[in-house]
């Protein structure tokens, strides 16, 4: 499944997750400020070349595509009719490669190494007052929400082939999202189950 942590030994797996959210964040400023389409289009190059060269499974990659198609097609459009063709590049390109990187480092990084990660940079918010667990807590489930999104948007698509219907994709909105919602309650009640939510039960 998309954005999961899958076993290796490849070069990403071996590099810690500091390092590697940095690179991501350095390539993601990098092309939002050079702001070029063929830019965009040769990091999308790069980030499909990464996976079979760092041990992923090609298949990955096109799963990301394939559940990204319908928003960069949406995005495409509207630009071209009420911009230009260059932006609406520049912007899908872009879109699909950082997904596919951010996804790259999901899956070659280990949930409770992130969450480590997220602890230690959240350290100095405990002078202020906040609790530097929670924060790390938050950061990890929203870095795993992305794939449950996904995972929504694939499973209402299903559902939407399977009834014959075509081409009215806004009823999928109404599905992804309560299946997000059951996603989310499932969540909670597990973080409560192993006490987690017990503290601010004891102050409420």
């Amino acid at each position: 499944m998309t954005g999961l942590y899958v076993p290796g030994s490849g070069p990403l797996h071996r590099i810690p997750a500091g390092p590697k959210l940095l690179a991501l964040l350095v390539v993601g400023a990098a092309l939002v400020v050079a702001a070029h389409h063929w830019l965009a289009v040769g990091a999308l190059g790069a980030a499909l070349v990464l996976y079979p060269v760092v041990g992923l499974p090609p298949r990955h990659a096109f799963g990301v595509l394939r559940a990204l198609w319908p928003f960069l097609l949406a995005i495409g459009v509207f630009q071209t009719l009420f911009g230009d063709w260059q932006t609406a590049l520049r912007l899908c390109a872009q879109l699909a490669a950082l997904v596919l990187l951010a996804n790259a480092v999901t899956l070659t990084t280990r949930v409770g190494e992130m969450l480590g990660l997220f602890e230690r940079l959240a350290r100095p918010l405990r002078r202020v007052g906040a609790n530097p667990d929670r924060v790390a807590l938050v950061l990890a489930l929203t870095v795993r929400s992305i794939p449950m999104v996904l995972v929504a948007w694939r499973t209402a698509r299903e559902g939407y082939v399977a009834r014959g219907l075509s081409g009215r994709p806004y009823l999928l909105v109404v599905p992804v999202i309560v299946q997000l919602l059951r996603m989310a309650d499932a969540t909670g009640e597990a973080l409560v189950a192993r006490g987690i939510d017990e503290e601010t039960r004891r102050q409420g």
